[in-house]
Formats: structure tokens, sequence, C-alpha cells
């Protein structure tokens, strides 16, 4: 079996601090946002892969 080290702890820091910073976006991240009442669909929806899903952001309006 093989594995690989993280550096999470490392670089998350920096990585939060450009993106509060406006220096990186993170639009590409997810493919739909979502209330939470529109859950359920969200994650049919990403089961099986309909309407171009890959990630489905949940929102607690």
């Amino acid at each position: 079996m093989w594995g690989a080290q993280m550096h999470g702890q490392r670089y998350i820091p920096m990585l939060l601090d450009r993106v509060a910073a406006g220096e990186l976006s993170t639009s590409h991240l997810a493919t739909h946002s979502v209330t939470l009442n529109e859950a359920p669909s969200a994650y049919d929806m990403f089961k099986h892969k309909s309407d171009g899903c890959v990630r489905a952001v949940i929102r607690p309006e």
C-alpha cells in the first residue's frame, strides 16, 4: 500500500489568507449551490451525476 504525506497544516493558513484577499477563486470547486431545503434533491443530483453535478454546496438559509 502506498501513501503520501499531506502538508495541509503548513499551507492551509496561507491559502485561507489568499482566498480572503481575493487572490484565489474557489468558484470552480462546486458546480451547484442549494438551500438546506433543497439538500435531498442535491444529494440525488450528485448521486446520479445529473445536471453536470460534481459537488453541491448546501447553504443553511
